[in-house]
Order: C-alpha cells, then sequence, then structure tokens
C-alpha cells in the first residue's frame, strides 16, 4: 500500500487547525507552516464608525473568514447583531464556505448570507457577483471589510475584491471600504527554514489557498529552486502564480476539504 504524503498546510495558524484535523484523519502527515500571520489592525476608529453607519448600507462583503472574526470583535457593546433574518438589512455577502461558516458561527442566519453554490464549482468574487448583481441598482451602498498587508498597510486590495467593486461602481453602486485586520509576512528561524527548504523536495503537497501566501514563501527563501515542489492550489489564480515561481507540479482543486483529498489521492 502506498503511503500517503505529507501536507503542508500554508493557512494562518487558526485556520489550519480544521484542515490539519481532517487531513490526518484521512491518513495524511501534515504540517502547519502559516505562509500570512493574522494580527488586528491598528487603527480602530474605521471600525467604530462602520458599525455605526451599518444600517446606511445595503450589503457588507466579507472578503475571508478572518474580515468576519475581527469585524464583529469590534462590535460595539449592545449593539443589535446584524444578519439575523432572512430580511435583515444589510445582508452578508461571502466568496466561500470559510466566511459563510464564521458567519454562522457568530449567529448569523444563512437565509441573510449571499454566497455562491457550493456546487457551482467557483469561489471567488465572480462567482458571487453573479449571485448579487441583479440586486445592486443606482445607489445600492455596499461596505468591503477586507485586511491590509504588513505593518504599514501595503497592497490595501486584492485583484478579486477590486473587481467586485469595480463590478457595483458600473451598475451604479457604491462602494466603502473598511480594513479589520493586518495580513503580515512569516518571520522563520533558521532551523524552521531548513525545514521548510526540505519540504521543496521531499514529495509534500503544498496546500495553497492565497497568492499572497506563496509571494510571502517565495520572497522569505529567494534562493529556493521549486522544481521538484508539489502543490494543491485552490483556485486557477493561485495554480498559475505556483507554476509561474517554478513548482514542478500543481494540482487545482476547490477549497473544500473533501475535494483537495481527491485531488491529492487522484495524483498518486
Amino acid at each position: 500500500m502506498q503511503m500517503k504524503p505529507r501536507v503542508i498546510v500554508t493557512r494562518p495558524q487558526k485556520e489550519a487547525v480544521a484542515w490539519i484535523e481532517r487531513l490526518t484523519q484521512h491518513g495524511f502527515d501534515t504540517a502547519s507552516v502559516p505562509l500570512i500571520n493574522i494580527a488586528p489592525t491598528s487603527d480602530l476608529a474605521p471600525l467604530a464608525q462602520a458599525w455605526a453607519q451599518l444600517e446606511d448600507v445595503d450589503a457588507v462583503m466579507f472578503v475571508s473568514g478572518n474580515a468576519v472574526t475581527h469585524f464583529f470583535a469590534s462590535q460595539p457593546q449592545g449593539l443589535t447583531p446584524p444578519f439575523t433574518s432572512a430580511h435583515s438589512r444589510p445582508r452578508a455577502m461571502v466568496t466561500g464556505p470559510g466566511s459563510y461558516a464564521a458567519l454562522v458561527a457568530l449567529g448569523a442566519d444563512p437565509q441573510a448570507i449571499v454566497s455562491p453554490t457550493l456546487d457551482g464549482g467557483q469561489f471567488d468574487s465572480e462567482a458571487l457577483w453573479q449571485q448579487v448583481r441583479s440586486q445592486v441598482k443606482p445607489g445600492f451602498r455596499v461596505l468591503i471589510v477586507r485586511g491590509v498587508s504588513g505593518e504599514q498597510g501595503v497592497s490595501d486590495h486584492g485583484v478579486g475584491r477590486d473587481w467586485f467593486a469595480q463590478q457595483v461602481v458600473n451598475a451604479g453602486g457604491l462602494c466603502e471600504f473598511v480594513v479589520a485586520y493586518q495580513r503580515l509576512a512569516p518571520v522563520w528561524s533558521v532551523q524552521e527554514k531548513n525545514s521548510i527548504m526540505a519540504a521543496a523536495s521531499d514529495g509534500s503537497f503544498w496546500l495553497l489557498s492565497s497568492t499572497e501566501a506563496l509571494g510571502n514563501l517565495i520572497a522569505s527563501l529567494p534562493e529556493q529552486n521549486w522544481q521538484h515542489a508539489k502543490a494543491v492550489a485552490t483556485h486557477p489564480r493561485i495554480a498559475q502564480a505556483a507554476h509561474a515561481v517554478g513548482f514542478g507540479t500543481v494540482l487545482e482543486s476547490r477549497p473544500l476539504i473533501q475535494e483537495v483529498i481527491a485531488s491529492i489521492e487522484s495524483s498518486l
């Protein structure tokens, strides 16, 4: 019987826990190598203002589960939670199952959340737009809750959320952004770097769920050759980026644990 390869889970530490647990249950050896560290935003004033004006917007788009978690962590005491019924205003919008689950865990009514369908095969801004485009009329206001990269807020926006915002504007709507958290590059010891470099050629599969995370990996190890490295990318854009930096084997999978497992097992 062929042994299953090790899977390197690169999601932020808190998000990695469930993935590691499920992968381990299916017989995979796993390692957690967070390529993005998550921290609260250093400026809470915009979040407070966003909460104060929440009833003035028609929808709130959360770019990730971290956006959900950190936005709700700043909720003022005594304020009625949003998204508690199918008729709530504003509505919540998410691009994937992780953000959806984070909202439900915090008390949101599933009927108040708009997201791509699970059987649609795509979890990104383009798929979300297909679900909401008919709702966005002139004057429709959307608040996009996001993070920033680095302590100085470099590279504030991402391809998907910028594209989504542009579609809203093109339809006559209005988009506002609020930062809920920071994405920081990892800092590794020499021993950790040596272990990570070994995983570039030992048959491990790198589970990649962010082009920014992949960029952090490459920037941290600029001399590393990735031609023998294997990856599972959870979006075509991530797969394209992995090919571009030299990963020798790149599989594509939707960001669902059972489909990631099936993708790896089909390649063995």
